[in-house]
């Protein structure tokens, strides 16, 4: 009564009273785990009574710590029945691309489609719960087995051995200042077990993906029951209270919540999708490839000198953007120079130039076809020159390169710049691909009107066999077919 009366406003000495109080009642605590300035061997032998029982499950926890994700994995695969298991395993990457052995590619898509969708309706809001439950279960008591008893007992008997349980260790009392950390790591752990929680799902768990409870549930009860009665007591707090000499201190601890299954949903499905996606890239590649060879004898065409791969990985690396059509773009270049200049023209040059067509309406379109591609050559050539670096396009962009990662506006320009290219180039490859297909058609025309008995497109067929270096029906059977290749390689590369 008279402390309260004449309370001192000293802040050392209303702290002093504090920790005083605090060690009176931990001295009448129900666990006498502290006395003057000492712990005692009891509460060794409570941290030795858990640590022998939970040492098995730190072991296997220690086994899967080169794999930190198998524990999210587990936890999903177990909350699974066997047909969604089975959705869920179709979609791996492996199952995917031995599917593609057998099935075309468009009921490929379509299947691994439609598995997706079964697998997102597999996870309702209950499903999603539960593993979130079990999880949340399995990351606390894995925090609570992996923790370093042995480290905090080493210090009640320096004759401890780690893992071996066979004889009964000799437990001193020691200086309380030596383990004020360890309790505070403990109740960081400790502490995050609920007060009351059903670990029967947990242990089943165990059973049937492992073989075994690493820790008897029953033990385990009991462990939980007695961490559950010494939090109640908060003979923990007050002892680091006394100990640290600071009666403000609570204890610090919380659950990082990490929810698995949306993310696991996410990853399935894209994973899935890139999968599937590789198997259309690698198809449409050797689509390509199989194309160019037929088309040029190689896969290798480069003909472009400034709108090429090399120089858009300049610009790729500094994220300025790339060039989008150098594939398409070298082709046609390629197939401009190899077969429009040679083939084709030698083709256009007999039927337009030396044919007598029976109106001049039905000539026009592959007379026009024919000369915007030879139009479309000298535009090509310019085009690149210009992204050369003492050209035009190529100078705006070198002056700006320098000032690029500082300069937004920098960026700014030399991203529009790339894109122009990228447009010009794309409409290059376009408008071609249209000339050459109304060249195709024509050239069918005339093909089929050769075979007639007497010509009703060209009158004059039996004329142009004097003049034509080649037979007639060989030559337009060439262009056509080369023609009719190309235009799949373009659609190919530009995916359209």
């Amino acid at each position: 009564m008279l402390a309260s009366l004449f309370k001192s406003d000293d802040p050392d000495a209303e702290k002093k009273r504090r920790l005083k109080q605090i060690s009176k009642t931990l001295s009448k605590a129900r666990f006498h785990f502290y006395k003057n300035d000492e712990v005692q061997p009891s509460f060794a032998k409570l941290l030795y009574d858990i640590y022998k029982a939970v040492f098995p499950a730190k072991a296997m926890f220690m086994a899967q710590q080169d794999n930190p994700g198998r524990w999210k994995n587990l936890a999903i695969n177990y909350s699974l029945n066997d047909k969604e298991r089975e959705v869920y395993e179709a979609l791996a990457e492996e199952n995917i691309k031995a599917a593609a052995q057998s099935a075309p590619l468009d009921k490929l898509d379509a299947q691994v489609r439609q598995n997706i969708d079964m697998f997102l309706q597999i996870f309702n809001g209950e499903k999603i719960a539960r593993i979130e439950a079990l999880y949340r279960k399995l990351m606390i008591f894995k925090s609570f087995c992996s923790f370093d008893f042995y480290f905090t007992l080493k210090k009640f008997d320096s004759s401890l051995r780690e893992g071996e349980f066979t004889s009964v260790p000799k437990f001193e009392k020691i200086n309380a200042e030596y383990i004020g950390e360890d309790l505070k790591d403990f109740i960081a752990v400790a502490w995050l077990l609920p007060e009351r929680e059903d670990w029967t799902d947990m242990m089943k768990f165990f059973k049937e993906t492992k073989g075994n409870e690493p820790v008897a549930q029953g033990v385990w009860n009991k462990i939980c029951s007695k961490i559950n009665s010494i939090r109640l007591s908060r003979v923990f707090e007050m002892m680091i209270q006394v100990i640290t000499k600071d009666p403000n201190y609570m204890p610090d601890f919380s659950y990082n919540e990490q929810p698995i299954v949306d993310s696991f949903i996410d990853k399935t499905r894209n994973d899935a999708e890139k999968a599937l996606n590789s198997i259309v890239l690698a198809q449409q590649n050797n689509k390509i490839d199989g194309l160019l060879e037929q088309i040029f004898g190689t896969t290798a065409v480069e003909r472009l000198s400034n709108y090429t791969s090399t120089n858009s990985a300049v610009y790729e690396r500094k994220n300025l953007g790339s060039y989008e059509y150098v594939q398409p773009l070298n082709y046609y270049k390629a197939f401009l120079l190899d077969f429009v200049k040679k083939d084709v023209r030698e083709f256009s040059d007999l039927v337009l130039v030396r044919g007598t067509w029976s109106t001049q309406a039905l000539s026009a379109p592959m007379s026009n076809a024919y000369h915007a591609l030879l139009e479309s050559s000298e535009t090509l050539l310019a085009f690149d020159a210009k992204i050369a670096e003492d050209a035009e396009v190529g100078i705006r962009i070198k002056n700006h390169m320098p000032r690029a990662e500082r300069d937004k506006e920098a960026r700014n320009i030399i991203g529009t710049l790339i894109s122009d290219l990228n447009d010009e180039a794309k409409a290059l490859c376009v408008d071609g691909a249209k000339n050459l297909i109304t060249i195709a058609k024509t050239t069918k025309t005339l093909l089929e009107d050769y075979a007639k008995p007497k010509g009703e497109v060209i009158i004059n067929w039996k004329e142009l066999d004097k003049f034509s270096d080649h037979p007639i029906k060989e030559l337009g059977v060439g262009v056509y077919k080369h023609i009719y290749l190309f235009v799949q390689l373009m659609q190919s590369c530009l995916g359209s």
